[in-house]
């Protein structure tokens, strides 16, 4: 995600140059044609062309609202991802016990935290890789996947197989890879091993219930994750919106040109910078809404899910009293493209 506290005019002007470089060079014909070719029956009259621009503004209005909701969502889920995890890690450290009649020792009891927490760490793993997966419906052509290995988002270059290995028991890695969903099997993995703390009297019942609704809870926002990942804003808005938001932009210098002929003094001209700017205007609050609509696709807009995946590792793993933590991760600065 971008990470500045906003985005500089020229990283904006090129990001959105395509919407600035054709309605220029359409402005330019059109006015050549109007002014110099005597086709001035060309020119539209205003009020049709404000009902289609008032129609074309609602229609765009509609698309960034419904394409912000998804990403603010995206954000919520993951808030309420790092709230759960850390309740999972005190909970692990402080409700696995010896005093509920099983017989370990100190230090197997610390191994059995210690698994619960890194089990869960492979989970947030395992999770942000999926949602990283590019799908048909998201920017995923050769450009943008360059952009995404020069930003360094790291679920583009790490080996996970390797990352799960180092956090899960021996062989558990290569288990849940061999499954459709390994996040979920992951926390299937952790729903199994309480159960079998409960049998060796290392939880009791009340601190198994609680476990376990924490685990529901995770589960729970791994669905809505996934939903968001796997089900696209609607092709038919998204199309149409485009559609519309070109042909406005096609018909702007039509409208404007007639009022500043009507100015005298080659005030006509003044007809391509202006439709230039309107259609600037609309194309890019389309643009917007089409780059927002995916918050997990790797982006500059998206959801920073590696950087909170590393910042609740450094929580839980500090929790069960360890003492060399991994580095930090900034979100990957974005470059416009």
């Amino acid at each position: 995600m971008h990470i500045g506290h906003r985005y500089r005019l020229l990283q904006t002007l090129k990001w959105s140059r395509s919407a600035i470089i054709f309605p220029f060079l359409w402005a330019i014909v059109a006015t050549v044609t109007f002014h110099l070719g005597g086709l001035e029956w060309l020119a539209l009259p205003t009020l049709p062309m404000s009902m289609i621009g008032i129609a074309v503004a609602f229609y765009l209005g509609f698309k960034n609202n419904a394409s912000y909701d998804r990403m603010w969502e995206a954000r919520k889920i993951w808030g309420a991802i790092v709230n759960a995890s850390r309740a999972w890690g005190y909970g692990a450290r402080d409700l696995v016990a010896a005093i509920h009649g099983g017989d370990a020792s100190p230090a197997e009891l610390a191994a059995i935290r210690r698994e619960l927490v890194r089990r869960h760490v492979a989970w947030l793993d395992a999770l942000r890789h999926q949602l990283r997966k590019v799908r048909s419906w998201e920017h995923n052509d050769p450009a943008m996947m360059r952009l995404r290995e020069v930003t360094g988002v790291a679920e583009y270059k790490e080996d996970l197989p390797a990352i799960l290995a180092a956090n899960l028991p021996e062989g558990e890695a290569a288990e849940v890879l061999g499954k459709i969903n390994p996040a979920a099997h992951l926390l299937a993995n952790q729903s199994r091993r309480l159960a079998e703390l409960r049998a060796r009297g290392l939880l009791d019942g009340f601190a198994h219930v609680k476990l376990q609704e924490l685990l529901d809870a995770l589960i729970a926002e791994q669905g809505k994750a996934e939903r968001i990942k796997g089900f696209p804003f609607p092709r038919q808005y998204a199309t149409v919106n485009s559609f519309f938001a070109r042909l406005f932009s096609i018909l702007v210098p039509f409208g404007l040109i007639k009022e500043f002929a009507a100015m005298g003094h080659g005030a006509v001209w003044l007809t391509i910078p202006f439709a230039t700017a309107v259609s600037w205007v609309f194309l890019t609050t389309d643009k917007i809404g089409d780059w927002s609509e995916n918050p997990f696709e790797g982006l500059a807009n998206d959801v920073p899910i590696t950087a909170m995946a590393r910042g609740i590792e450094r929580d839980l793993l500090q929790m069960i009293g360890e003492e060399e933590l991994p580095p930090e991760r900034q979100p990957a600065g974005m470059i416009l493209y």
